[in-house]
């Protein structure tokens, strides 16, 4: 018990004071755990052997982080994302795995050996990626959603490796006990470190396998759906807190340990539970309660790293160390810039999806362990590929401040080059433009008490409205897939306010083809643009100088003899008769024709225009005969 609390004592300390002091350097949590790690084993020897079975207890912090993401996924979201689950992660690591393996057989490794070096390298760092993200508010960036595709497909690629690599075994894996009989590992077990005794699926036949697999992932789906809000009720009933924690705990508990009974991972099925969970009532709640366990967790974990890096070994040859754990991030950077390239990724958002996912991961110590057992990696490589490995996550907060280097540098030359917001929020008013027009809109609808989205491409713009405590999202407007994340299809008002004429014309177009039965308000830049958005399907139309010049207009009345009521009745008048005028007028716009040449326009618009000078005399004299 003593060794215990004087352990803890040390892991906990390290922490209070490194992890403050890395931040407030300015380099991350991260960093400063890993530091922390170093500092109280390979510098000052304060602890040893206990560390390996302390990592095996803190990567539990990754299956809970997953969880906690998977609650903030809706599962329409993750179906959105096959396409860069499979295409976007699945390039990467089967080219990071080709480009690793043939660097491995170069420098005279087997090509079964080379092939497990490419596999186990090719996975990068779940943990500290994900914690650096959300740390530094990136996960909703293009960039950020693109490194999280990647990682989740790497996570799921683990069971298929774990599965191939006694496939690359070049002498039998089998081994004798010293009582005669033959022992074989199980991928089950390796896949988690530690895993237990009990399995599910031990000696099944691989059909069998395969309907255990699906049966207890259909299990997960169908317990969060149905038993959830029964069991919640329950917990309810007992009126004591903690019993929430408990039941947090348990879920995500019991879904790691039936994901091992049946040889998964246990961060997949928490985030399947989480995914399953993220639309119900107890999201919040759950959140609530894991969160601080995972940062705990996640911390351990990374003090390990740190703690747990072999300095004989690393001090016999550094330079070569360190030469080879940058090689492995220059060569999974290389690809990963490609890749991204490839599928969309610009500027901020390439550079943000190449450095954070450069480094090896907690993973590759599993497949490397599990490869060593195999007998397809010999022990002293294995030794400094596992230091290669840590060398990379130790490496990895540096790259992430080479990143906010090249954040700033990049600027924001042009604001097509924008990375868009990530929109988690919906409202029955989604208002496109925050200029002087917009912002006026806003306020307005805002302070009588209903919700508004707000969406913009100028980043100076939305920067400064959030000073204000005004959200908006960064995008351009007109983008038919941000429109639909800023909840298009529920919306029951559109305001059109963007500066650009044709840009609005443009939404105002799309948004009348998607939603028929949308009441959409249009900025107008003149009259021709008026009838520009009535023929695109615009319900109210708004001249942007036309309301301000008609206010002009009634001050120079009441300063020219008429009264306030007299000034206001003309102003009403010109008001009505202008809006009928542009209905009219409408029908006879012809686009691409000045108005100039449409003699049919003109004959009508001065027949309106005296019939305005009618309208106002005639209100003259009323008021006149009024007042006498």
């Amino acid at each position: 018990m003593d060794a215990f609390l004087y352990q803890a004592s040390i892991y906990l300390a390290t922490a209070v004071v490194a992890v403050p002091l890395a931040a407030r350097l300015g380099l991350g949590s991260v960093l400063g755990y890993l530091a922390a790690g170093i500092l109280i084993g390979p510098v000052l020897g304060l602890v040893g052997a206990e560390t390996e079975d302390l990592q095996h207890f803190a990567e539990f912090g990754v299956v809970m982080m997953l969880f906690l993401i998977g609650l903030e996924l809706d599962p329409r979201a993750l179906w959105d994302m096959r396409h860069r689950l499979l295409g976007l992660g699945g390039l990467q690591v089967l080219l990071s795995t080709l480009l690793l393996m043939t660097a491995a057989m170069v420098a005279g490794e087997t090509w079964q050996a080379g092939l497990a070096i490419g596999l186990a390298l090719s996975l990068s760092s779940t943990a500290i990626v994900l914690q650096t993200l959300s740390e530094k508010g990136l996960m909703r960036t293009n960039g950020g959603r693109s490194a999280f595709s990647v990682l989740l497909t790497q996570d799921i690629a683990v069971i298929p490796i774990l599965a191939f690599l006694p496939l690359l075994a070049v002498t039998p894996i089998a081994q004798f006990a010293e009582d005669g009989s033959i022992q074989r590992p199980h991928a089950a077990e390796h896949a988690v470190g530690h895993g237990p005794d009990l399995s599910l699926v031990a000696g099944l036949p691989g059909w069998a396998v395969t309907l255990v697999t699906l049966g207890a992932i259909a299990f997960i789906i169908l317990a969060g759906i149905y038993l959830t809000r029964p069991v919640f009720r329950f917990i309810h009933s007992a009126n004591l807190r903690e019993m929430y924690t408990a039941l947090a705990l348990l879920i995500v508990v019991g879904i790691s340990f039936l994901m091992t009974l049946v040889g998964l991972s246990p961060a997949l099925g928490a985030f399947l539970a989480g995914v399953v969970l993220a639309n119900s009532e107890f999201r919040h709640e759950l959140e609530s309660d894991l969160t601080p366990f995972k940062g705990l967790l996640l911390g351990l974990f990374f003090i390990t790293v740190g703690a747990g890096i072999n300095t004989e070994l690393f001090l016999a040859d550094p330079g070569d160390l360190i030469g080879l754990a940058l090689l492995v991030i220059v060569a999974k950077g290389a690809v990963l810039f490609f890749v991204g390239r490839a599928f969309g990724l610009r500027r901020r958002a390439q550079w943000l999806f190449t450095l954070s996912l450069a480094q090896a991961g907690e993973f590759g110590f599993v497949l490397i362990a599990f490869s060593v057992q195999l007998n397809v990696l010999p022990v002293a490589l294995s030794e400094k590929l596992l230091l290669i490995v840590a060398l990379s996550m130790l490496i990895t907060p540096l790259l992430f401040i080479i990143y906010d280097v090249l954040h700033k540098r990049i600027g924001d030359a042009s604001i097509a080059a924008q990375e868009p917001d990530e929109i988690d929020e919906e409202a029955p008013v989604i208002i496109a433009g925050i200029g002087r027009f917009g912002q006026i809109v806003n306020r307005l609808v805002r302070a009588s008490g209903f919700k508004t989205i707000v969406l913009d491409n100028n980043m100076e713009t939305i920067q400064l409205m959030r000073r204000f405590d005004v959200k908006g999202f960064l995008g351009d407007p007109t983008r038919p897939e941000l429109l639909k994340a800023a909840g298009l299809g529920k919306a029951r008002i559109l305001v059109a306010a963007m500066d650009q004429p044709e840009e609005v014309t443009k939404l105002v177009a799309y948004a009348r083809r998607q939603r028929p039965d949308l009441h959409i308000i249009a900025r107008a830049y003149d009259r021709n643009h008026v009838y520009a958005l009535y023929r695109a399907g615009a319900n109210d139309i708004v001249r942007e100088m036309f309301d301000s010049s008609l206010r002009a207009g009634r001050y120079v009345l009441e300063n020219s003899g008429l009264s306030e009521y007299e000034a206001a009745q003309a102003e009403q008048t010109f008001y009505a008769h202008d809006r009928t005028t542009v209905r009219e007028l409408a029908a006879l716009w012809k686009p691409g024709v000045a108005t100039s040449e449409n003699q049919e326009y003109i004959n009508r618009a001065r027949d309106l225009e005296r019939d305005l000078e009618t309208a106002l005399l005639e209100l003259a004299e009323e008021i006149s005969k009024k007042s006498a």
